[in-house]
């Protein structure tokens, strides 16, 4: 819909919402421009308070797949007008515990009476205007890492259905609480970032991050779709090297399917070709929304495994997942 309003011109702006990126980017110095973004979304866990720390996290990675460092938030509540605000205490506390662990201090926000619990936050961040890993920097030649697994969006399904097994759950929630902070300590580890760990410091480490985004709402073909749109690129897709959390393909076999992945397949399976034999169940959870997902990185290839076991070893999980190609007849190719 923006797309359709008239355009407004700015010189600062470094990152707009042309080529879908993940947040918006606006230079306010030579060295330093803001990150912004802004995320809620309804409870997807019977818990306050895990729901409170899933909707910062989610919130917080879109800084975080710029390149960028959160530094403020507020918070927007929708909440019934005779709920109960112990439970409104809980969600903004779980969301408080995760905004501190990322360093980044709320300074307020706004509420509204809603019959629907709603939660979230909008961030800002900054980068150097010189350092943003854009989803449009991707190059042939490049190799794809995945920071995590999918399957948040089936399990939360089987979640409000209560279907869910324990061990599911709690595989889930770890993933969706689990802040990509670490994960961009290391990309960005010889690019100056500033406020970088000792311990993910990597002194002599040489790689080349071309381009960022996170796996969320779109999931991951809707995602490496706009990284491949804005990078004039094909992508290549390894279906035996995707990860999947605990219980998604049970998730899906027992068709505990969200209405996102629907919409998600119906608007971008035309721009996938499947190569070799790939299992329905697998197809299905490319499509799988993500909520608080991880980063897909595009980096040069031949620095990859040194950048994936960095990533391992300050504890994200990365895997190789795919590669960068020359644009071909199809966007995206799974293998």
């Amino acid at each position: 819909m923006l797309g359709k309003l008239a355009r407004q011109h700015d010189p600062n702006v470094l990152v707009g919402f042309d080529h879908a990126d993940d947040a918006g980017v606006y230079q306010i110095g030579p060295e330093t421009a803001l990150v912004q973004t802004v995320d809620f979304f309804t409870p997807i866990v019977d818990d306050p308070y895990t729901f409170g720390q899933i909707a910062a996290t989610n919130s917080l990675s879109d800084v975080y797949a710029m390149g960028g460092r959160p530094l403020t938030s507020l918070a927007l509540v929708c909440f019934p007008e005779k709920g109960d605000l112990a439970i409104l205490e809980q969600i903004l506390a779980g969301g408080l515990s995760k905004m501190m662990e990322a360093g980044c201090t709320v300074i307020g926000g706004h509420s509204i009476r809603d019959d629907e619990t709603k939660f979230g936050y909008s961030v800002t961040g900054v980068v150097h205007p010189g350092r943003v890993l854009a989803n449009g920097g991707a190059q042939p030649g490049n190799a794809l890492l995945l920071t995590k697994a999918l399957g948040t969006g089936v399990i939360s399904t089987a979640i409000k259905k209560e279907k869910a097994k324990p061990e599911w759950i709690e595989a889930a929630v770890k993933s969706m609480t689990t802040l990509n902070k670490v994960a961009v300590e290391v990309i960005t580890a010889n690019r100056g970032m500033a406020n970088r760990s000792a311990s993910m410091r990597a002194p002599g480490a040489r790689w080349k991050v071309h381009g960022l985004t996170d796996i969320t709402g779109f999931g991951l073909i809707g995602h490496a779709r706009e990284v491949a749109c804005a990078s004039n690129v094909s992508i290549q897709l390894f279906s035996d090297k995707i990860p999947l959390l605990p219980g998604a393909i049970e998730c899906v076999r027992e068709g505990f399917i969200p209405g996102g992945l629907k919409a998600n397949r119906e608007f971008a399976e035309c721009v996938v070709e499947y190569q070799n034999q790939i299992a329905d169940e697998l197809k299905t959870l490319l499509f799988d929304p993500q909520t608080a997902g991880g980063l897909l990185i595009s980096v040069v290839e031949r620095e990859a495994q040194a950048l994936q076991g960095a990533l391992k070893k300050g504890g994200v999980p990365a895997e190789y997942v795919g590669r960068v190609t020359e644009k071909g007849h199809s966007l995206i190719v799974v293998v």
